[in-house]
């Protein structure tokens, strides 16, 4: 057995360190140059908007006066559309997942499927939003209203919810199958009872990243022509509409400086929207990670 060196162990003990020291500095500084990123947004964000965020603001509708502008059909807007999204996307890409990972066959013809769906992941959105012109809008006669720019949104998110709900699935122990199973349950038991029950944090982590793109996008609605201004409130899913993002992008690109103070007004409301959905979605995913 060789003799070693205690300095030279040392000395390499040592340069880990060293090394380790290096990139923990790099990582705490990349992490604290996003968060400064992110602050300085929100506190300009904050300090533009705040002024024209009132009561008024949320029951008035648009206007070419920035004073007397308003964004409640932009705000009802953005809440039908996401009562067509997360329903669809959700029930779609559960389902999917639950197929892909607990009946179908391990072969070469579903690995492309699973390959395919992740790919999709990446496409850019306005892709989506000339698919969404394509069929729903044009071919189905949808028009432009809250059921075809609820389905275009929803194909958007949809791989992202499918690959995590795969992941998810996936990562429930193979032992709680098989004690279901020795219990007498049946396949579908076993899914419902023990499978997504189990899932469910993880399913819910990715579709509240996927719903969180989907209320800010605006791409696809600039493509299937989704109006910037309207002075009444959908009455249903066929009804015209605006979302936020929409209306947001409209006051930004005003040359009046006023309409910039509004926009960001109009930011605040979004990231509020976001934030109770996102804690809606949170409250109940923590409430099964303690369940299970």
């Amino acid at each position: 057995m060789k003799y070693i060196d205690e300095t030279v162990v040392m000395k390499r003990m040592k340069s880990r360190l060293k090394f380790n020291k290096l990139w923990k500095s790099l990582f705490l500084i990349a992490t604290l140059f996003a968060l400064l990123c992110l602050v300085v947004l929100l506190v300009r964000i904050v300090s533009q908007g705040s002024g024209y965020l009132n009561i008024d603001f949320l029951t008035n509708f648009a206007s070419r006066f920035p004073e007397k502008a308003g964004i409640k059909a932009a705000l009802i807007g953005s809440l039908w559309l996401m009562a067509v999204v997360a329903p669809v996307s959700i029930i779609l890409g559960v389902g999917t997942a639950i197929y892909l990972e607990e009946y179908a066959k391990q072969n070469k013809f579903n690995d492309f499927i699973r390959t395919n769906i992740s790919n999709l992941a990446g496409v850019p959105s306005i892709v989506f939003g000339l698919l969404g012109l394509t069929i729903f809008v044009r071919m189905l006669g949808l028009g432009k209203s809250v059921l075809a720019a609820g389905f275009t949104m929803s194909l958007l998110i949809l791989p992202v919810i499918i690959v995590a709900a795969q992941e998810a699935i996936r990562a429930v122990p193979n032992e709680q199958r098989e004690a279901s199973y020795g219990m007498g349950a049946t396949k579908w038991q076993t899914i419902t009872r023990v499978v997504l029950p189990a899932a469910i944090p993880g399913i819910l982590t990715g579709s509240i990243l996927a719903l969180s793109r989907a209320i800010g996008e605006t791409a696809p609605l600039v493509v299937i022509g989704i109006p910037v201004i309207l002075q009444f409130l959908p009455e249903g899913l066929l009804s015209e509409f605006t979302a936020l993002p929409m209306q947001i992008y409209d006051w930004a690109k005003r040359p009046q400086e006023e309409f910039l103070y509004v926009s960001s007004a109009g930011i605040i409301v979004l990231m509020i929207l976001l934030v109770v959905m996102n804690s809606i979605a949170i409250f109940i995913r923590n409430k099964f990670q303690k369940r299970y």
